[in-house]
């Protein structure tokens, strides 16, 4: 009688291990959604179309300045041009990750497309490297967290009347303490820390001079030239 092989957690392409995966995003998405859903109440939007816009558009920082250009009156012009500029980096996080997603179908392609976020491009930009993609890991994991942002949603909506503000909760700050998670664990060598801080101080040095629409996506472009570059560099024979 033989033992059945195990299958390590790296290896399981089921649902369920894609949901695990999707947890510390989860734990992020629930509260930064609910904190979504309050200020869109606030600024006027009903429970559906809140939870329509997180269905529908599904990009965090993107949703947040839509609904506060739409508190201070700005035109439909306005918050669809610097939505476009605010989502303009996942042109470089889905650059990143399409050599392994190479022999995909175009539906799937685009279902994998409408769902990848900054946390999801996280994880999977790691996870990828060790393994190759795993179709119902890497669509349980999207779906995971996209249903965890629609959640959070509604409950912010729902509960929009009876919360005035949210920032003595601090729930505004659970989406950067994501991030910065993300980072850490991303962070796993000498080259890599240094391009995380350098970008993040890029980052910081563009949105200090004023540019507040443009910074996020030329501080990644600087980031990813300066990995390059460090990494070629460092891949020379010494002479």
């Amino acid at each position: 009688m033989h033992d059945k092989a195990i299958i390590s957690p790296e290896r399981d392409d089921s649902w369920m291990a894609g949901a695990i995966q999707a947890t510390p995003v989860v734990l992020g998405y629930v509260p930064v959604g609910f904190a979504y859903g309050v200020l869109a109440s606030k600024a006027g939007l009903s429970i559906l179309n809140t939870v329509l816009m997180s269905v529908l558009v599904y990009g965090g920082a993107s949703q947040f300045i839509a609904v506060g250009l739409m508190a201070a009156g700005a035109s439909a012009l306005t918050i669809i041009l610097t939505t476009f500029a605010v989502n303009l980096r996942h042109l470089i996080m889905a650059s990143a990750v399409a050599p392994y997603l190479r022999g995909w179908r175009k539906l799937h392609l685009a279902a994998f497309s409408y769902e990848l976020t900054d946390e999801s491009f996280a994880l999977h930009s790691v996870d990828f490297i060790k393994n190759p993609p795993q179709k119902r890991r890497v669509f349980a994991l999207n779906s995971t967290c996209q249903l965890s942002w629609v959640f959070g949603s509604y409950l912010g909506a729902a509960a929009g009347n009876l919360i005035p503000d949210v920032k003595p909760y601090a729930l505004d700050f659970a989406l950067p303490a994501l991030f910065v998670a993300l980072v850490v664990f991303q962070a796993q060598t000498r080259l890599k820390a240094i391009v995380a801080v350098a970008t993040g101080a890029a980052a910081i040095a563009l949105y200090m001079a004023g540019m507040n629409q443009w910074y996020v996506i030329i501080a990644a472009v600087i980031g990813a030239t300066l990995g390059t570059v460090l990494e070629q560099w460092i891949k020379q024979p010494s002479s």
